[in-house]
């Protein structure tokens, strides 16, 4: 199975520094790079930063991670990503997500109250109909059209890849989804939530490929600064921050081991708290680059 290391540059690289930041990955070889939804900070838009990376390179993936469906209608996602793909086909990596971790950004991706998850559900069936089929008519709870036509339609389908870290979320992915990307969990409750999904997979009557397991990591320089371990203790308040976040390149590379263990081959390396700028960028190239297959 093919093993793949990208990066996400999140809160590290202003918005002008992005053109560099992007020519560099691409000329180091890079294979992707994602963008976070952070809304109340200067980060790019996932939607707009894929938009200037893609135009910019011919190699280099994109990906979202990830970005809020739930509050936003699959229609208008679908066109995003069709067009996306029609300017840079094999090169767009979709991964969405129920609410922003951000909780003062969540009441700008409204839904009917305690709904949520199944206007996710919905999204989802919605989103991946009207990509792959024509004149497309869906009346559900949420959501109706009528004679709906995405095009172009994507050369290689889109998959379409979910976050969450829940047994709803695991069973979700497995209903809905062509990958999961996690986060905040260690290599043993990664090989759990593999283990959910393909379950859920399986009941639903389909598979999601072996190969289309992840997680985001991040990794400090030789210590975690003390706003990354705060944020890390109100996610996850009963793990050890250690077993969550690598504090230098040697312990990410265990920690990537074990996930490897555990059945997941794609990672998504960020910087803990500090730049994502070019002195980033060459430790990638040097730590991560010669452990892909």
């Amino acid at each position: 199975m093919k093993v793949r290391f990208g990066v996400s540059v999140g809160l590290g690289v202003p918005p002008a520094d992005l053109s560099g930041t992007v020519d560099r990955l691409e000329d180091a070889g890079i294979d992707s790079l994602w963008f976070s939804e952070l809304l109340y900070t200067p980060a790019v838009d996932p939607f707009i930063g894929m938009a200037f990376a893609l135009a910019r390179t011919t190699q280099l993936k994109v990906g979202t991670s990830v970005a809020v469906l739930p509050g936003r209608h699959p229609v208008l996602v679908a066109k995003q990503l069709a067009s996306l793909a029609a300017l840079a086909p094999s090169r767009v990596l979709p991964v969405f997500g129920l609410r922003s971790a951000v909780p003062a950004e969540r009441e700008l991706f409204e839904v009917p109250t305690g709904q949520r998850a199944a206007v996710f559900d919905e999204s989802l069936a919605l989103l991946r109909t009207v990509l792959h089929d024509h004149n497309v008519t869906f009346t559900g709870a949420f959501f109706s059209v009528r004679d709906v036509e995405i095009l172009p339609k994507p050369v290689k389908p889109l998959d379409i890849w979910l976050g969450g870290s829940s047994p709803a979320g695991y069973q979700r992915v497995g209903t809905y989804a062509d990958g999961w990307l996690g986060s905040f969990l260690t290599p043993t409750e990664a090989g759990g939530a593999v283990a959910a999904i393909r379950a859920a997979a399986g009941a639903a009557g389909r598979a999601v490929p072996e190969d289309h397991y992840g997680i985001n990591i991040a990794v400090g320089d030789g210590a975690l600064p003390q706003q990354a371990l705060d944020a890390i203790r109100r996610q996850r308040p009963d793990v050890d921050p250690s077993e969550l976040v690598a504090t230098d390149w040697s312990q990410l590379h265990r920690q990537i081991d074990g996930y490897l263990e555990a059945g997941l081959t794609k990672f998504v390396i960020r910087p803990a708290g500090g730049s994502g700028g070019a002195d980033f960028i060459d430790e990638f190239v040097r730590e991560m680059l010669p452990r892909q297959n």
